[in-house]
């Protein structure tokens, strides 16, 4: 079932703001929410909330075999949930086009781009590698689920430690967290994900992290992944309406600017959470 369309007052109303620069949540036009992270007794447990949309993101990892093509590095696998606990308007059962969409750009964001070393996942070349398999469960839609699931992935990622293995001959011995400490994942660069809402009016401006009726009333999103060196690596907009390339170009200075600040607030956090944890050799 299909939700509801805003209604006509609904719509008129936010247009008029937007006209006049003002959005319904007081932010300003090109404000993203702040993020607060949450880490469970696990490594690799986050839950992220953005304004009141939340959601969780699992790591966990496992020893298989690796593919037959490439015996030297490890595999990543990206699985994303949304069930009607995080909105009505989603059903239990097949996975919705936004649950697909979901999980298509976090396996580009976070797989396709290269953030994890797959190489260094490696523990007995063409027999043993470690596979991990991150889980996305959104918890609460309130607008701009991506960012948000995004955001929870690459913090689960930095977040997360492997066991530390020893290879014998042929034999693989694991050590558990209280007989050596657990390594940190080899991560090339920390993409983060920002989504732009376009509206019908050419004079309403594109807002940054749109809510959910903002979501619903645009005519087109753009998401772009740029990590803190301005290096893009995914620039995503599946249709609505034409963008001039100067309109993107502008976009993409802002985006910029959000990502270092979320840079540096995700490194702060996990800073904080790591020296509160004590994770050492008995």
């Amino acid at each position: 079932m299909r939700p509801p369309s805003p209604s006509i007052p609904e719509k008129k109303f936010l247009y008029d703001a937007l006209k006049q620069s003002l959005r319904l949540d007081g932010r300003d036009m090109l404000d993203f929410r702040t993020p607060t992270f949450t880490f469970g007794p696990e490594l690799g447990w986050v839950e992220c909330a953005m304004g009141k949309t939340r959601v969780i993101a699992q790591l966990d990892a496992k020893m298989v075999k690796p593919l037959p093509e490439r015996p030297f590095e490890g595999i990543i696998t990206i699985h994303s949930e949304i069930s009607p606990m995080a909105s009505p308007d989603y059903e239990p059962g097949r996975p919705s086009e936004e649950e697909v969409t979901l999980t298509r750009m976090l396996d580009k964001v976070l797989r396709r781009s290269d953030t994890i070393d797959k190489e260094s996942l490696c523990i007995l070349a063409g027999q043993r590698v470690w596979q991990l398999r991150l889980t996305v469960h959104v918890l609460a839609d309130a607008g701009n689920i991506l960012d948000c699931s995004c955001l929870a992935g690459i913090v689960a990622f930095k977040h997360f430690r492997k066991p530390e293995v020893e290879v014998v001959g042929d034999e693989v011995i694991v050590h558990s967290p209280s007989e050596r400490a657990p390594i940190s994942l080899a991560i090339h660069h920390t993409p983060f994900c920002v989504t732009f809402a376009f509206f019908p009016d050419a004079l309403t401006r594109p807002v940054v992290d749109p809510s959910l009726l903002e979501q619903r009333l645009s005519s087109g999103l753009m998401s772009i992944a740029m990590n803190a060196q301005r290096e893009i690596c995914v620039l995503h907009k599946a249709g609505g309406v034409p963008t001039a390339p100067e309109e993107v170009l502008r976009l993409i200075n802002v985006t910029s600017i959000l990502v270092k600040d979320l840079d540096k607030r995700v490194e702060a956090r996990l800073l904080e959470d790591w020296e509160g944890r004590k994770v050492e050799v008995r």
